[in-house]
């Protein structure tokens, strides 16, 4: 390598070799794998410092995940860490906030966010609490991690009240073939799409199954072939048959010779069929939220949660689009009506109005009232307060009619009907309201620094 400066000429030449181990590491833990490769390929006395898998591939892991979840612990510590950065290096971009697309049968959630555990990545619900408060409920939603053979495993928690934490290396040694857990097998569809399938193949780790070697709870003849391979004899005496298997035997051969026993094959059968074909998960597929947090240029954009006039508390997404113009969403369950299709404010005008503000928008912001929580101390007080906000800027939008209904819009007699504002505030926060209704919705941060705030279990 060549010097690390002119500054040490006159004490000669430094390489890389020359500096302490641990410096060594140190350094090439910034690099990417095939970094290390490339590297490894320029002498051969780093050659097997780059192949340590305990010093390096260690080092690599610990000082990009170190501080957000225990590297020693996952899959029980048997792992190889180049396999565990491959891994982690993937599921790293599950970390924020996804959205589910489409609609969904079961109990899949609108709003999904990852974030890593002790050796485990955890993906949470995400929905409005009802108790008329800026609460945010977060639930178990889907578990990923790695057993000690270096396997990954994922689990959807479908009634989100599991605690799975910390049991992934225990799948080895303990059987949870009886929990509510339903083993998924989650896929990249880019870097923005995944897509999460029900794994019905999975077997439970010294469950039952496993103990009888691929023998599966049925009746089926279809198990004959596999099963008498001599490995996967269970039990009987040697060169015998297991007893279950003689049983599926007697009863196939039963059922060939008794009157209607062709009907009765046919059903038990068709019965087996439709009980292995049975899914507990359809497919979901979920998007990923890019740009979850304003920036500078865009001081808008994100996810934003607000109390609405009747109390109830929502999400909103604010979206940039490449037009330059500005749209926001509620994120709700799509089988709500008009819950994903109608836009709740847009504008193609990104300019906003700076100080001093005109007497007419003056007047505009002054006569309405904030919608707030309700008081913790009177439940029954339903009027929102008032209460006055520093203003920085102001921006002009338009409700959802001229978007949804271009007709309507142009038939309103009254524009005002579909005319509002953001009054963004010094905070950097913002409200919004129509000129039509007489409150401001105050919106507030869902998370910040990759943490949700105002989170109740």
């Amino acid at each position: 390598m060549a010097n690390l400066s002119s500054g040490f000429d006159e004490m000669g030449s430094f390489s890389f070799t020359d500096f302490p181990e641990d410096v060594q590491l140190c350094i090439l833990s910034f690099l990417s794998p095939s970094d290390v490769v490339n590297f490894s390929c320029t002498s051969k006395r780093v050659v097997s410092l780059c192949r340590n898998d305990r010093k390096l591939w260690f080092t690599m892991c610990d000082r990009r995940w170190g501080s957000k979840t225990q590297i020693k612990n996952w899959g029980k510590g048997n792992l190889t860490y180049r396999l565990l950065y491959r891994t982690l290096l993937q599921w790293e971009n599950l970390l924020g906030f996804w959205r589910r697309s489409g609609s969904s049968s079961v109990s899949s959630p609108p709003l999904v966010f990852f974030e890593w555990g002790s050796d485990f990545l955890a993906g949470f619900r995400v929905s409005p609490s009802s108790n008329g408060t800026y609460d945010v409920v977060k639930s178990p939603f889907l578990w990923l991690g790695l057993s000690s053979e270096g396997k990954a495993m994922g689990f959807i928690d479908p009634k989100g009240c599991s605690d799975f934490a910390g049991k992934f290396s225990d799948l080895g040694e303990s059987d949870f073939s009886d929990c509510d857990l339903v083993p998924i097998d989650l896929s990249f569809m880019g870097k923005n799409h995944f897509v999460i399938e029900e794994n019905q193949t999975f077997v439970y780790p010294n469950s039952p199954e496993q103990r009888k070697k691929g023998f599966r709870r049925s009746s089926s003849f279809a198990n004959l072939a596999a099963a008498t391979d001599v490995n996967e004899v269970a039990s009987g005496s040697p060169g015998s048959l297991p007893d279950q298997l003689m049983s599926e035997i007697y009863q196939h051969f039963a059922n060939r010779t008794s009157p209607g026993g062709d009907r009765a094959s046919r059903r038990q059968r068709r019965r087996e069929r439709e009980r292995l074909g049975k899914k507990k998960w359809e497919p979901e597929h979920f998007v990923k939220i890019v740009n979850c947090s304003p920036t500078p240029f865009r001081p808008l954009q994100g996810l934003w949660k607000g109390i609405s006039d009747d109390m109830s508390m929502d999400f909103y997404l604010v979206v940039y689009d490449d037009i330059g113009g500005i749209s926001c969403r509620r994120v709700r369950d799509s089988s709500e009506r008009f819950s994903s299709n109608a836009p709740v404010f847009w504008t193609s005008n990104t300019t906003f109005l700076e100080t001093p503000f005109s007497l007419e928008e003056e007047l505009l912001y002054d006569c309405r009232i904030h919608v707030r929580p309700l008081p913790a101390n009177d439940i029954e007080e339903l009027v929102p307060s008032v209460e006055n906000k520093k203003i920085s800027r102001i921006l002009c939008v338009n409700s959802s009619y001229d978007l949804v209904l271009p007709d309507l819009a142009g038939s309103i007699p009254n524009p005002r009907n579909v005319e509002g504002r953001i009054w963004q505030y010094n905070n950097g926060t913002f409200g919004f309201g129509f000129l039509r209704d007489n409150f401001i919705i105050d919106l507030k941060h869902i998370a910040r620094n990759g943490l949700i705030l105002d989170t109740v279990e």
